[in-house]
């Protein structure tokens, strides 16, 4: 799974969209003020998020979250479902 859209949005909210289509919104408050995400307390940083080439995002400092666990959050569907899915998707080699 790769993010190519993400937005910030108040609250510590990302409406974000997937290279499959998948898109909606993912609240990532609880997040905000503990540990390494502390610095997006800091007045101006979660707005600075960014997407790697890898479709991951980041924010200054290296911070950086994952996408498929994103995806997981924002659709509900666990690894197993969506690992199958591709396994299935994917062409057999004899």
């Amino acid at each position: 799974m790769k993010i190519t859209q993400a937005k910030p949005l108040s609250g510590y909210r990302l409406e974000l969209r997937f290279n499959d289509g998948a898109s909606g919104v993912v609240d990532l408050s609880e997040y905000a003020g503990k540990g390494v995400f502390e610095a997006w307390l800091t007045p101006g940083v979660f707005e600075q998020v960014a997407i790697t080439d890898q479709g991951a995002l980041v924010w200054p400092g290296e911070l950086d979250l994952c996408p498929d666990s994103l995806y997981f959050r924002l659709t509900g569907k666990t690894a197993a479902e969506v690992f199958e899915a591709l396994r299935q998707s994917q062409p057999a080699y004899a």
